[in-house]
């Protein structure tokens, strides 16, 4: 299982560093990125330290060019409306959305951030249009990594 969240996460990197402002080469030397999160499970959940050894290899580095706004880790559902409008408030650079309940509130708060969206069926669940053109802020769906292609 843990292999497999593994393999999701750095799909999820590797597919969004095409359109994330924290993609390598769009880095602009000496800028600090802010990712916000808005997930209900805590910093310590099996996928997100490969998230981060990710972004770390692609030289994003959490308290040097990186800040992570953690105000959006172990969020009720309920709550989520509210935290992605504090996240936009904040301008974040990216928001790191887990499920399509926090992926929804995440579109619903910005139209201009870009969403890395973490959940079963983007299309069926009504966030993208399709995974090979999604459209809109949602970049990727990593769940479920054979149709990443599709």
């Amino acid at each position: 299982m843990l292999d497999l969240r593994r393999r999701e996460v750095i799909i999820l990197v590797g597919g969004a560093a095409a359109t994330w402002p924290l993609a390598a080469r769009a880095q602009q030397a000496g800028r600090t990125y802010r990712l916000g999160v808005l997930h209900n499970q805590g910093p310590q959940s099996p996928q997100f330290p490969p998230f981060y050894d990710e972004l770390r290899r692609l030289g994003f580095v959490e308290g040097q060019n990186l800040i992570v706004d953690s105000r959006g880790y172990a969020v009720r559902t309920e709550q989520f409306p509210a935290v992605a409008a504090e996240l936009v408030k904040a301008q974040v650079d990216a928001i790191l959305a887990g499920g399509a309940a926090a992926a929804r509130a995440a579109q619903a708060a910005t139209r201009t951030i870009p969403i890395l969206s973490l959940t079963d069926d983007m299309v069926g669940q009504g966030l993208v249009a399709s995974l090979a053109r999604p459209g809109g802020r949602c970049t990727l769906d990593v769940s479920s990594p054979s149709r990443a292609g599709s």
